[in-house]
């Protein structure tokens, strides 16, 4: 693969990755392609398996990613190809993300999801098993993997799971899967296997359908309303630097901690929750957009009114807390996309976020 220059980083952890063989699956999506950068950026030797992106633009195809790091374009559903990839690459480190990750088209395509999430999962889990050098596999699930508890009382790793629609369901199953495997493994030398649960995820280049701020851009370019479903439900909204530092912690922590290895929540600290109304009012400002919003069919579709994640695992553990409150976050992201509009570099602009999440620097827009 060609070099590329990505900086210098300030992390007190770096030596850990610099050298380190990953691969990533699901880099093409959103997630993914952020979390290929940084370990890029740390040194790491980074290869990605996923499916073409789905939605144009993409962050994959505007960053250049196939410059940085090895890319297959394969389906997670087929053990084969896993196998031989995995085979091929030798990763110490496998980051699962590849999933169907959306709520909505949970409802319209239920046999793809289940089979890509549940599936998908196992056929990783499987093919990491039989790769001799590989150490540890952190497998993202979603927050929407708990069952109903008691109102506004925060979720954590030792809750009961359950959900009721078909995207929650298969990242539910997903998480039995890993702990059937976790349990079930008699090899000695099986990977070291862990979940990471993260709330709502916001940040630059994501352009997906069904998601509030690449949609709420959409409209309101086009001097459109915004057609949403639940302006009053609360999410644990987050930048998603918070959530992939997170995942870079848990895999450093277990490689010296295998034991610990587990479910863990990764999420903003309980003040940063907010109603879908509040984080578009200070979208609309920061963008200098008209507020323009309608009421969607909400009743089509069973979504929980209010979500909060304990995040008190990672803290005791591995000793993270989120860096930025959730208005920082969403002023980060519009700084992102008020640049890309300009035309600037789009790599340049996800290096700058990555460089100042390192740097713990919040007042920088």
């Amino acid at each position: 693969m060609e070099s590329l220059e990505l900086g210098s980083q300030v992390l007190t952890n770096c030596n850990f990755w610099n050298g380190k063989k990953v691969l990533v699956t699901g880099h093409s999506g959103f997630k993914g392609c952020w979390l290929t950068l940084w370990l890029v950026r740390l040194g790491a030797e980074v290869s990605g398996v996923s499916l073409p992106p789905d939605c144009r633009p993409s962050l994959f195809d505007t960053v250049s990613l196939p410059e940085v790091c090895a890319s297959y374009f394969k389906d997670i559903r087929s053990l084969d190809s896993i196998n031989a990839i995995i085979a091929q690459e030798s990763p110490d480190v496998i980051f699962h993300l590849a999933a169907q990750p959306l709520v909505i088209a949970g409802y319209e395509n239920p046999v793809e999801t289940f089979e890509t999430n549940i599936m998908g999962t196992l056929n990783v889990l499987q093919a990491a098993k039989k790769a001799a050098k590989t150490s540890i596999v952190v497998v993202v699930t979603t927050d929407k993997v708990y069952a109903p508890g008691l109102e506004r009382v925060p979720f954590s790793e030792t809750d009961k799971l359950g959900a009721t629609d078909p995207y929650s369901t298969s990242k539910t199953c997903a998480e039995l899967v890993v702990q059937s495997f976790r349990y079930s493994a008699t090899d000695l030398d099986r990977p070291t296997v862990a979940t990471v649960r993260a709330g709502n995820v916001i940040g630059g280049g994501d352009w997906s359908e069904n998601r509030l701020i690449p949609d709420a851009i959409r409209a309101w370019t086009q001097n459109k309303p915004l057609e949403i479903r639940h302006p009053n439900a609360i999410r644990p909204w987050q930048h998603v630097l918070e959530p992939l530092a997170g995942y870079l912690r848990l895999a450093e922590h277990l490689w010296v901690a295998s034991n610990d290895a587990g479910a863990f929540n990764f999420g903003p600290m309980p003040e940063n929750q907010l109603t879908v109304l509040q984080v578009l009012s200070i979208l609309s400002g920061e963008l200098n957009y008209d507020f323009g919003i309608q009421q969607g069919d909400g009743h089509r579709y069973n979504e929980a009114s209010w979500l909060g994640l304990d995040i008190g695992k990672a803290d005791d553990l591995l000793g993270f807390r989120p860096s930025w409150s959730a208005e920082t976050a969403i002023k980060v992201t519009s700084n992102w996309y008020r640049k890309a509009q300009k035309e600037e570099s789009t790599l340049d602009l996800c290096l700058d976020d990555i460089a100042q999440y390192e740097l713990g620097a919040s007042d920088f827009v």
